[in-house]
């Protein structure tokens, strides 16, 4: 059970089990602090981004490339989810939930609209460029999901309705949301990998003279070269930036949310931090076990960001 220091300023977060969950997102971890409604919210949002974004990926991880036609195919289920959402009109049970949650709560389309756009890109590309392109298919694949949870934070109501939230929720979520995500590749580097996913851009593994081959090697377990050190090196001081970001945002946003919400996102930063300073460059080995926090160094770390807790 989580229990607070001082159980009156946060009366909400008492008898939170977190003992069967902790193997679950992050994102799932600090929605559980919500009223029952806005978490079941959340979980119907991101339910319905991880069925197109679990597709594109299961596809992806296969050897062979996407065919013209399959590209095609793939384009048009996208499209038609995409075009009943923005029409109102539900084509299964599934999606009459989410019309019902995103009308209830006010939520935008255009996370949804981005969301398609990143995976467009998937199955359309191997791989990026360069950082940049990387971080414009973010906006999609990381920070359309993240304006979701920072709506489901911020919105509000009043006098019988929906008052959005007193900021922009992209600009918000978007440092967090890049900080949690390159800390994501370094993390699942090994398992990506091994799925034929990859997240380094070509410009940047150029730069340090490796090839996604080398990629491959490393992550089955080869010789660790000092160039891929330094690779690892430039994406942990990009999530470094990111992180430093997103510490600056959340302090000017959280004084106009609710304690809940403000401790939800003190838990998304908290845990991803927690992985984030696993991350070794010099003399890591990353591999799964290395830069995954055990189940109980998690809890703890929950326990220690709620009973540090102060709402804004």
């Amino acid at each position: 059970m989580i229990r607070p220091a001082d159980n009156t300023k946060l009366d909400f977060s008492l008898d939170i089990s977190f003992d069967d969950i902790l193997t679950n997102p992050i994102l799932d971890i600090a929605a559980r602090f919500w009223e029952s409604d806005r978490y079941e919210a959340f979980q119907i949002c991101y339910r319905s981004m991880r069925i197109i974004d679990d597709l594109v990926d299961n596809r992806k991880s296969g050897s062979n490339p996407v065919s013209e036609g399959e590209f095609k195919l793939f384009d048009r289920m996208i499209t038609d989810w995409l075009d009943s959402l923005q029409r109102g009109t539900a084509t299964d049970s599934f999606q009459k939930e989410l019309l019902r949650v995103i009308r209830i709560f006010a939520i935008p389309l255009w996370p949804w609209e981005k969301l398609a756009d990143a995976m467009r890109y998937d199955l359309k590309h191997n791989g990026f460029a360069s950082l940049l392109v990387f971080l414009r298919y973010c906006e999609g694949a990381a920070i359309a999901p993240a304006s979701i949870f920072m709506h489901l934070c911020g919105v509000s109501k009043e006098s019988g309705r929906m008052v959005q939230p007193p900021f922009d929720i992209r600009t918000a979520a978007r440092p967090l949301a890049l900080f949690s995500y390159f800390v994501h590749i370094i993390r699942d580097f090994q398992k990506d990998q091994r799925d034929n996913l990859n997240y380094f851009a070509d410009r940047v593994l150029a730069k340090e003279n490796l090839t996604r081959e080398d990629l491959v090697q490393v992550a089955t377990g080869g010789e660790i070269p000092q160039s891929f050190r330094s690779l690892i090196l430039q994406y942990r001081n990009v999530a470094d930036y990111y992180r430093k970001k997103a510490r600056f945002t959340l302090d000017h946003i959280l004084p106009h949310i609710s304690p809940r919400y403000q401790l939800s996102l003190e838990l998304i930063y908290g845990l991803y931090l927690q992985i984030f300073e696993r991350i070794r460059p010099e003399c890591g080995n990353f591999d799964t076990e290395e830069l995954n926090p055990s189940p109980e160094e998690i809890k703890k770390q929950i326990d220690t960001i709620v009973s540090g807790f102060e709402p804004k």
